[in-house]
């Protein structure tokens, strides 16, 4: 029971206090795990209680990387800037990590050369994280990392099976069997219901049949509960399961980050590789951008892309385990490190990228890519932004009396909605450049429906901005996140709970009036 009580405390106290200063509360479970490890001799922790951190931090990543998949449109991730964009930076990174370790560690090119291979990869774990948390899986550049972490872990797929001795079964066709067993899983989705039973369908899915499944035929578990979720997207389920899965995902995912730090205390030369690598990580993620401007991403697509990938990645561990063990413990340092850096940098992203918009809008491309935005709004007088359950129904009750226009970030919702004849556009309010191009006509009112409550800041600093004197309404699931949003030009900010009672109330008080 010691162990337990270690862990939870730990985690809850370091994540609480690294919140207090605004940094993401992982930072302080990594901080929490490197705590025990320098506790362990102290508090005679048995040796096993590091395989049961183990085994919850695995069933926490297949549950991220399952819900990650539920969102998934495998058709929209395969394109040129995915595929090449990958593989061009695999190779430069590949070069250039070796390059760079030989020169500046005292380490054979050889050893080199292996230890770039486990860092040219970047952290699915943190990435699809973040991306989750913001609703930003499906906007356009949540679209593009996911996919690049999609080939990265089918090239790591590919050293690892060489590196252990080519481990894939020849069952592995098997997998087929999974595309026609569709029907079936979606009948047991459907008899699941909405209580336990959803939750429990969810953790076979993403354990058993992707993980387990995937595992046994020699195949990354990783990815096949990433490509099980992918397989039941299209199920009008899909939203309801990922969000019973949740909170049960986020508390596994505590033990993944306390298993990074808890790997053992650093040496000199451990803290001096670890870094050397922190050094070089920038160098990571400007080549990613670079390289996805060549596929005519915009800056700010291309900006917001290589800060999800400028990781180092937990993935590269298992390869290091099996190749060069003796560097296990710098190569977790520098995981742990680079997620301490970039969770700060990617909760802060759009913000971040507002200030240097300036400098990096000269280097785009003057072509066009499909995540251009509209400049115009037509003769709409009022516009809805986000078009997700409450942005939706916003529409629709104001469809017969005003004339609107709804704007999102996710292409699959702008397509259903065009499918209804709504008047919606592809676009996303933190965008700069879709800010300094909008004409907003006629519109006299603005209602801010999006999930993430820093893009209803930007949006409403950004209407106020280009003066636009109309009203300026947003729903909120807190109160310190209205007050920021008033704060930042809104006229109103409702909290979403507060209202659903109010509208329950004024049901009720309008049937007992006219029965």
């Amino acid at each position: 029971m010691l162990i337990e009580v270690v862990w939870i405390a730990l985690a809850f106290s370091t994540g609480m206090l690294v919140r207090t200063v605004g940094l993401p509360p992982l930072v302080g479970y990594l901080t929490a795990g490197f705590a025990i490890a320098g506790l362990a001799g102290a508090l005679d922790l048995p040796a096993e209680s590091s395989d049961v951190l183990a085994h919850l931090a695995q069933i926490g990543v297949l549950l991220l990387l399952f819900t990650v998949g539920l969102r998934l449109n495998l058709r929209q991730i395969f394109r040129s800037e995915v595929i090449g964009g990958t593989l061009l930076h695999f190779g430069f990174s590949l070069c250039f990590f070796a390059v760079a370790i030989h020169l500046l560690l005292p380490i054979d090119f050889f050893t080199s050369l292996i230890l770039a291979l486990t860092l040219a990869f970047s952290s699915t774990v943190l990435a699809a994280k973040f991306l989750e948390n913001k609703r930003e899986v499906r906007a356009f550049h949540g679209r593009v990392v996911i996919g690049i972490l999609i080939v990265q872990d089918l090239i790591a797929l590919s050293v690892l099976s060489v590196a252990a001795g080519g481990n894939v079964s020849t069952w592995t066709l098997l997998l087929v069997l999974l595309v026609f067993s569709r029907p079936l899983f979606y009948r047991l989705l459907d008899a699941s219901g909405h209580d336990e039973l959803l939750i429990l369908f969810g953790l076979m899915m993403a354990v058993v049949v992707g993980g387990f499944g995937f595992d046994r035929l020699g195949l990354s578990a990783e990815l096949g509960a990433l490509l099980t979720g992918a397989l039941m997207a299209q199920h009008e389920k899909a939203r309801d399961l990922s969000n019973a899965l949740w909170g049960v995902k986020e508390l596994f995912l505590v033990a993944f980050f306390l298993q990074i730090g808890i790997a053992g205390l650093p040496d000199r030369e451990a803290w001096v590789f670890a870094l050397v690598m922190l050094a070089l990580l920038p160098l990571k993620g400007l080549l990613f951008f670079f390289i996805l401007l060549t596929f005519r991403l915009r800056a700010r697509s291309a900006f917001l892309t290589s800060i999800s990938l400028s990781t180092y990645c937990e993935f590269g561990l298992i390869l290091a385990s099996i190749i060069v063990p003796q560097f296990l413990l710098p190569l977790a340092l520098a995981v742990a490190l680079s997620f301490m850096v970039n969770a700060p940098l990617n909760r802060y992203a759009h913000p971040l990228y507002e200030k240097v918009a300036y400098w990096l809008i000269p280097f785009e491309r003057n072509t066009g890519h499909p995540d251009e935005q509209p400049v115009s709004l037509g003769d709409a007088d009022v516009l809805i932004m986000g078009l997700g359950r409450t942005g939706t129904a916003a529409y629709e009750h104001l469809d017969e009396r005003c004339h609107l226009v709804g704007l999102d970030s996710d292409p699959a919702r702008v397509e259903f909605h065009k499918q209804l004849n709504h008047n919606v556009f592809f676009a996303d309010a933190e965008d700069q450049v879709f800010w300094q191009n909008l004409d907003l006509g006629r519109v006299t009112a603005v209602i801010l429906t999006m999930n993430d409550a820093e893009a209803k800041i930007i949006a409403a600093r950004k209407l106020r901005e280009a003066g636009f004197s109309g009203m300026v309404v947003s729903h909120s699931m807190y109160q310190e996140e209205a007050e920021k949003i008033l704060e930042a030009g809104a006229d109103r900010a409702y909290l979403t709970m507060s209202e659903a009672g109010v509208g329950l109330a004024e049901h009720v008080f309008r049937r007992r009036e006219n029965p």
